[in-house]
């Protein structure tokens, strides 16, 4: 349950799944206020442009090789069905290249990292970048929170009207991408502003449109990998429950050396503790491959083998209060919408004490905890499967959130898996074939010709992002 898409109970995000962290700008960038720059109005229309958009702030510049890194925050409705309840703050940035170049719109579906980076699209076209924090996820927070204004018709608009304000200020064609959450954060958009993007490249985006109907995903565990090593995992669960007596203590001892807390969400460090033991697997093929099968434990390993294995893998310190804090927001939207994936765990029974654990719910405050309503992802999925056009999703073969995809059309849309990936299964992961019709497929969405970006990516010192969406602090 995590996501790292967020984790199985989060997709990253994932979670979503999946941005790779803060990365540091590089030493040669210059980082400036906008009440700090040296550069008038006049002198920058760029500048200019942006500080006349009605709600738009420039709160910091940074200069970088062949690109303007901007801080910005726009000012969005609280309810876009009642605008006169109220506005709030979302924080977003743009990486600029140049006003006629192709925008790629990127959301991690959780918070924004303000260092800069690209998405692998926004590398394949030489492109701008616009990125966006998705609401609720601090500071990007309506105070008073009205959590009833967290859905994805409410952060499609969002984006559809920082979109619409960026539009006059760049002649290029738009593309929106994302990776796990992020990647159904793309779909979401599309489905309900479908005028406002040229394309959309989902990466391992989970379509979860029947939320107790996920044999999918037990089939997944039933067929990934091979036998040896499902059957490790299988044995690792068991024991380490088998063990619950020895190895709790150690859990209680390990939070209060580091101040964590279970009161708000879990209950207890039991309940963490069976969690954690429920996760694993999942966390396994999430984010590693077939090619570290032999490091899991095997059913003779002594308690502290069992111990350290689960703590790295799916991590002691994700199920306390502190660690599920960050993720609320995903987990009240996945609890609300989004579902979550519903396993079976036919191996562990006798050895469960919790019935119902692994679900949303579980990982939120008790003031949070809603009821499902299954409507919007019907809705998603039945647009997606008979109306959608230029969609690209992109999946992992060994990733356990790629197990529930959506249906693309034939209408200038493609489905492509990558062989032996994870969660950070991208269009470089592809067989060759694949990524050739994949890559020149966005290229002809944006209007780019084929060489011009291969040319221009050596010169750019901004980062790339590998896509992954964050289940846990990274």
């Amino acid at each position: 349950m995590r996501t790292r898409i967020v984790p199985a109970l989060v997709p990253a995000l994932m979670l979503a799944l999946l941005t790779t962290g803060p990365v540091a700008l590089p030493a040669s960038a210059t980082a400036t206020t906008s009440a700090q720059s040296t550069v008038t109005a006049a002198e920058d229309p760029l500048l200019d442009a942006l500080k006349a958009i009605p709600g738009l702030t420039v709160i910091s510049e940074s200069q970088l090789t062949g690109y303007r890194y901007f801080i910005l925050s726009y000012t969005q409705p609280i309810d876009h069905r009642n605008p006169k309840k109220g506005t709030f703050q979302q924080r977003l940035s743009l990486l600029h290249r140049t006003t006629d170049a192709p925008v790629v719109l990127y959301t991690s579906g959780y918070g924004m990292s303000t260092s800069p980076s690209r998405t692998e699209p926004t590398r394949l076209l030489d492109g701008n970048q616009v990125s966006v924090e998705h609401r609720f996820f601090t500071p990007s927070r309506p105070d008073p929170a009205n959590w009833r204004t967290l859905d994805i018709w409410q952060e499609a608009s969002d984006e559809h009207r920082i979109v619409q304000a960026l539009k006059p200020v760049y002649s290029g064609k738009w593309i929106q991408t994302g990776a796990s959450k992020g990647g159904m954060t793309s779909v979401y958009h599309r489905r309900f502003y479908p005028g406002d993007v040229d394309g959309v490249v989902a990466y391992v985006a989970p379509n979860d449109r029947v939320n107790p109907a996920d044999r999918a995903y037990d089939d997944f565990f039933a067929t990934v990998g091979d036998a040896a090593c499902r059957t490790a995992l299988k044995n690792v669960q068991i024991q380490a429950l088998k063990r619950r007596d020895r190895l709790v203590p150690r859990l209680k001892a390990y939070a209060a050396d580091n101040g964590y807390t279970f009161t708000k969400t879990l209950g207890t460090a039991d309940r963490s503790f069976e969690m954690t033991v429920l996760d694993a697997p999942w966390a396994f093929w999430q984010y590693s491959t077939a090619a570290d099968c032999p490091a899991v434990p095997a059913a003779t390993a002594s308690d502290d083998e069992i111990y350290e294995w689960l703590d790295q893998v799916a991590s002691f310190a994700f199920y306390t209060d502190q660690g599920l804090e960050y993720y609320t927001p995903y987990y009240y939207q996945a609890a609300t919408q989004l579902g979550w994936p519903e396993l079976k765990f036919a191996h562990l029974r006798g050895l469960l004490r919790y019935p119902g654990l692994y679900q949303a719910n579980s990982s939120i405050p008790a003031e949070l905890r809603s009821r499902h309503d299954p409507r919007p992802m019907l809705d998603v999925d039945h647009w997606v499967r008979g109306q959608s056009s230029r969609m690209m999703f992109i999946y992992g073969q060994n990733d356990p959130w790629s197990a529930e995809r959506f249906t693309p059309t034939r209408k200038d849309s493609y489905l492509y898996v990558a062989p032996g990936a994870n969660h950070g299964a991208n269009v470089s992961r592809l067989e060759e074939a694949d990524r050739l019709a994949a890559t020149t497929t966005l290229r002809r969405w944006a209007g780019v010709p084929d060489v011009t970006a291969l040319q221009r990516n050596a010169v750019s010192s901004v980062p790339d992002d590998d896509m992954l969406p964050v289940r846990r602090p990274s």
